[in-house]
């Protein structure tokens, strides 16, 4: 299962672009993936996410798995709809995931952020890679 990817960008632009009104315009970008290499990639962070964050169990209490599931399901979504490979990783989802969590009044909302932030550094244009290296079926 493959992740392809299609985007139509000015060179040296930016993924984003400050308007004249404070707004950010984004560059179109249109993504083409297999939905089960994201739905693949979302089940292994909240695999990871539940592990590193279980060890800080007495922070999340009995909270611990719906603050993984918000995470899971905010990084699924950019996923689907806005990554599109090595370069395109956005610090809005984590920035996302960080407000959705304190919007619910849910503990450890910094630390959880951080760690879905870290892992996706370290993973997910590496996995994207393989997805791409593989050829499609």
């Amino acid at each position: 299962m493959a992740l392809y990817t299609s985007c139509l960008t000015l060179p040296s632009i930016p993924a984003k672009i400050p308007s004249s009104n404070g707004c950010i315009l984004r560059t179109s970008c249109a993504i083409l993936h297999h939905p089960s290499s994201t739905a693949s990639e979302t089940q292994k962070f909240r695999d990871e996410l539940l592990k590193k964050l279980y060890k800080d169990k007495d922070t999340f209490g009995d909270d611990l798995q719906i603050v993984v599931n918000v995470c899971a399901e905010i990084f699924g979504e950019f996923l689907h709809k806005e990554y599109g490979g090595p370069g395109t990783l956005l610090v809005e989802p984590f920035t996302d995931m960080l407000v959705a969590l304190k919007e619910k009044k849910l503990p450890g909302a910094l630390l959880a952020a951080r760690a879905s932030l870290l892992w996706a550094q370290n993973y997910v244009d590496q996995d994207w890679e393989i997805w791409n290296s593989k050829p499609p079926k």
